[in-house]
């Protein structure tokens, strides 16, 4: 899952949020229908989420949800890649 931009959004991207969820968000259907194909499936959102919107609280709360540890995940890699370039140590490529 990708995240929407609200406060990004006065272009015009998209006519409505309920357009918006119909078309490409998680809904609770969508949710049925891909645990129905693949048991295994992992949901995963970079996050904050726009419960509701891109994807539906039972999506977002399912068991096979890593949305937090993806979250968590994704701070500690920003610090380190920051680190890394402002300490100056090492040739990251």
């Amino acid at each position: 899952m990708l995240r929407v931009q609200r406060e990004r959004m006065s272009g015009g991207f998209f006519p409505t949020e309920r357009e918006y969820t119909e078309g490409y968000g998680l809904t609770r259907d969508r949710l049925a229908t891909l645990m129905s194909r693949n048991e295994r499936a992992v949901i995963a959102h970079p996050g904050p989420m726009n419960r509701g919107l891109e994807i539906s609280p039972e999506a977002a709360d399912a068991a096979s949800s890593v949305i937090l540890d993806q979250v968590s995940a994704g701070v500690a890699v920003r610090m380190a890649i920051l680190y890394h370039l402002l300490a100056g140590e090492g040739n990251v490529q």
